[in-house]
């Protein structure tokens, strides 16, 4: 008689790992966490998905009041509606995806400590249930942008459109670094979940949303490389709208400074999750 094979889980010894062979088998999983976050979140409202639209149009309408007409805050020339979408729907993607990595160990510590399976699996889905919400965002930014190039507004989209989905992507590893950071830190101080809501809000503001970058000084320009998600929003403005101000040096340096996010996100959240069931 054959035996059966068996599994044998132990830690991670090297916290520099992503594991991605282990995150593959467990592919099904991470699609029944999308499936959860997305049907489960609008499951008791009446609009349902709508809702991925309702939210960046009046947000939009609302900056086009309060920032274009009472603030008169310029846009660079480009119609305010898709200046303002441009950057909502991008600091949206980024905001949420951050806000739910932020919050992976603190909302899931009931499952993490009766079942094994890779951790990195809750933030990866968050992700991806980001960017179908993204999707539908900028499929609505489309509509107004053809309109808009249709009645011949100032719109000069580029070659750099192309570009985009790597923008996504950029805006992906980057909440997911910082997320990895602040999901490890709450794990240890709660305190930090009801800063978190406060944090974002500020971070909006400092990051061209609701106003181009060209305003900013220039001597006050180089704060921007302390803010990596500045340059993906105002790459996208230039690519789609045709206006924005982006400096390579200042676009390299916080790239790099993504990258080593990312990287000691990976390491902090590895180390976390060994000891993350004693620390609650």
């Amino acid at each position: 008689m054959s035996e059966k094979p068996i599994t044998i889980i132990k830690p991670q010894n090297n916290i520099f790992a992503l594991d991605l062979g282990t995150l593959w088998k467990y592919r099904d999983l991470i699609r029944m966490f999308v499936k959860r976050d997305f049907v489960t979140f609008y499951k008791q409202t009446i609009l349902g998905p709508l809702w991925f639209l309702i939210q960046p149009l009046f947000t939009s309408a609302m900056f086009m009041l309060i920032f274009g007409r009472l603030a008169n805050i310029s846009t660079d020339e480009t119609p305010q509606m898709l200046f303002y979408m441009a950057g909502i729907i991008n600091w949206t993607y980024f905001s949420e995806c951050f806000t739910k990595t932020s919050n992976t160990f603190a909302n899931n510590k009931g499952l993490f400590g009766k079942i094994y399976f890779p951790r990195l699996a809750v933030p990866l889905a968050d992700v991806i249930t980001n960017m179908i919400r993204y999707a539908i965002q900028f499929s609505l930014f489309l509509v107004f942008f053809f309109y808009f190039l249709a009645i011949g507004a100032p719109v000069s989209p580029s070659w750099l459109i192309v570009f985009t989905p790597i923008v996504v992507m950029y805006l992906a590893l980057l909440s997911l670094g910082y997320g990895m950071w602040i999901s490890a830190l709450t794990a240890k101080y709660w305190d930090l979940r009801f800063a978190l809501a406060f944090v974002v809000q500020l971070w909006m503001y400092a990051t061209p949303v609701v106003y181009p970058l060209s305003l900013v000084p220039e001597k006050y320009r180089m704060l921007m490389i302390l803010n990596p998600v500045a340059p993906a929003i105002e790459f996208f403005k230039i690519a789609w709208l045709g206006a924005g101000t982006l400096d390579p040096l200042h676009t390299g340096l916080s790239m790099l400074l993504a990258l080593l996010i990312l990287f000691g996100g990976i390491i902090i959240f590895n180390r976390t999750e060994k000891t993350f069931v004693d620390t609650i």
